[in-house]
């Protein structure tokens, strides 16, 4: 079965599982310098919002094309 909307689970490939892993841990990084050198704030804390959603767009973006169907090419 295919999915063809956002809204279905999708089961990354292999090789978009490592892909998202290295992501996410340079999202990590720069999440742990902004919440280091950041004065407190609340442009601080919009900042680490934002990166944390951008974070879990980055998992879209390598698991789907623009239209939400599946990209089923590893890469």
């Amino acid at each position: 079965m295919t999915n063809k909307t956002t809204y279905d689970y999708l089961q990354p490939t292999p090789k978009q599982i490592e892909m998202m892993k290295t992501l996410r841990e340079a999202a990590k990084a720069y999440g742990d310098a902004l919440a280091a050198l950041l004065p407190e704030g609340p442009d601080k804390t919009f900042a680490i919002r934002n990166h944390r959603t951008t974070a879990m767009w980055v998992n879209v973006a390598v698991t789907r094309l623009p239209d939400g169907t599946p990209r089923e090419e590893d890469g």
